[in-house]
């Protein structure tokens, strides 16, 4: 995969972020690298393995997943984000 300016204003865009022009050129061969490097799995024979979506044999030790609904914790949390609305947090809009 070529990694060029134009995909580095779209990576821009997608984590809102913005690099530096001084750092541009540096960024570009950065990411290049790292897709270089991902790009090595696919040489990858895993013919004979099985598909799995957990390291954790057996199941999961945690606790069951029980919804709370504390109105403590949930105003003490609300108290910490940058916005909140009616319980909820408020956060950009990011589909156009």
């Amino acid at each position: 995969m070529k990694i060029d300016e134009e995909l580095l204003k779209k990576l821009e865009k997608l984590s809102s972020l913005e690099i530096e022009d001084a750092k541009r050129e540096d960024t570009v061969k950065e990411i290049g690298q790292i897709v270089d490097f991902v790009e090595n799995l696919n040489e990858l024979d895993l013919e004979n393995e099985e598909a799995s979506f957990s390291v954790i044999g057996g199941g999961t030790p945690f606790r069951e997943d029980v919804p709370k609904n504390d109105s403590k914790i949930i105003k003490t949390i609300l108290e910490n984000a940058p916005k909140s609305e009616k319980g909820f947090f408020v956060v950009p809009k990011i589909i156009e």
